[in-house]
């Protein structure tokens, strides 16, 4: 990897993908379809894009059952642990309704409300990942969120990967439906004759899934739109360079546009990753894409002092920071932009991906400056409450009419002083 200055071109920020003119009008074109014509459309498109001709895409209790006899007692138990600790960190997360009482007898407050129905989408094809399964339906259910759709673009068998299915029942979720791609996000945020709609989707996929969730938000909430994952390092001259290097390349196996990068102020540990980064890369099973990755979207920064190189970091706004220093908690108030933050050589990035419990869907692409992790409160919403005393209203209604006049509101000005003019007699 080439060892360059820090420079406020920083070249971890990728244009998200849009999609190209002709993506974009298929995708419009399905979610119609699926829109007018409910499951015949789904049904369709099924078996074009997934070559599956089903004529239920809803998940039996027999599929479900039957799933269970590939995974073993250990990989299960791993994954009930998953789920404890996950649950445990956004228990926390909940927020109450609250009241608030002023002297004159007014009342404020605010209401939480959970959602009704919340969809999550899993991808499919060259791999299964339960681990997106626990991150985006465990802290739908710690909000409260009485309906949970899941849905899946089907193997070529017609059924769900059996580690899929097994993570899916281990959490309860019930409703299952054998659908992928831009039309399973049209069921979600339409409904079809089989499937009721939701009012949030999340959960991630291809570039169609994504143009699908764009332009059905508005109908339905949406999580996020998330680039190719992200990683940057920060270290000082403290850092193992085979552990930082492990971590970069964790990031870079997931797709050819992931980006891993490192900032440091050391130039004896710039070198040495670099080295450690093209040794590591020959055993790895999917070499040819982290290589892609690495030549691509991977960097090493110097900087001329830690400082700097901090400043460097805050720029970035990577998905994931890690920070390899000798006293990582002294480095942490001076980071403002960063979706998850690991302290110390022993957090590595894929750690939080399946085990510690903090949610692993964020904020990529510089998003992290003004957006968070998934979490609980995304399941939530909030009404504002105002029981306005009549002491309150005799002390500032002429004002609150003056202020509606000030806009040239004259309707807004009279609501109020009809009550003043009707308590004067």
């Amino acid at each position: 990897m080439n060892i360059i200055p820090v420079t406020k071109d920083l070249s971890l920020k990728r244009t998200i993908d849009q999609g190209t003119a002709d993506q974009r009008q298929a995708v419009s074109e399905i979610l119609q379809s699926v829109r007018s014509n409910g499951d015949e459309a789904v049904r369709q498109y099924t078996k074009q894009f997934d070559h599956v001709d089903l004529q239920d895409t809803l998940v039996t209790e027999a599929e479900l059952e039957a799933a269970y006899a590939s995974v073993t007692e250990d990989m299960l138990a791993i994954i009930r642990e998953a789920i404890e600790n996950i649950q445990d960190f956004h228990q926390r997360q909940v927020q109450q309704t609250w009241m608030t009482t002023k002297e004159d007898g007014t009342i404020l407050g605010q209401k939480v409300t959970t959602l009704d129905a919340a969809g999550v989408y899993v991808p499919g094809g060259r791999a299964a990942y339960p681990s997106s399964i626990l991150m985006n339906v465990i802290p739908a259910q710690v909000a409260g969120v009485k309906r949970i759709v899941m849905t899946s673009p089907p193997q070529q068998d017609g059924k769900l990967s059996d580690i899929v299915l097994v993570t899916a029942h281990e959490l309860g979720v019930e409703e299952i439906h054998k659908i992928g791609g831009a039309q399973a996000i049209g069921a979600l945020a339409y409904g079809t004759e089989t499937m009721k709609p939701v009012d949030k989707i999340v959960g991630p996929g291809n570039i169609f899934v994504a143009l699908a969730k764009q332009l059905v938000f508005g109908t339905v909430d949406i999580d996020m739109i998330a680039g190719p994952s992200e990683v940057a390092v920060l270290a000082d001259e403290t850092g193992n360079p085979s552990y930082i290097a492990a971590d970069m390349l964790s990031q870079a196996e997931h797709d050819p546009m992931s980006s891993a990068v490192l900032v440091t102020d050391d130039r004896t540990l710039a070198e040495a990753v670099s080295r450690e980064v093209t040794e590591q890369l020959q055993t790895l099973p999917k070499k040819e894409i982290a290589e892609a990755s690495i030549n691509d979207f991977g960097a090493i920064y110097l900087a001329e002092s830690f400082e700097e190189a901090i400043d460097a970091i805050n720029e970035l706004a990577a998905e994931h920071l890690e920070i390899h220093a000798a006293h990582p908690w002294d480095v942490l108030p001076k980071i403002r932009h960063a979706g998850a933050i690991f302290l110390g050589e022993y957090s590595s990035e894929p750690v939080g991906d399946y085990f510690a419990g903090p949610n692993h869907v964020l904020p990529t692409n510089g998003t992290a400056r003004f957006s968070s992790p998934l979490n609980v409160e995304d399941f939530t919403k909030k009404s504002s409450i105002i029981s306005y005393s009549k002491q309150a209203l005799e002390a500032n209604g002429k004002k609150i009419a003056a202020f509606a006049r000030l806009e040239d509101l004259e309707a807004h000005a009279r609501a109020v002083e009809k009550r003043l003019e009707a308590d004067n007699g």
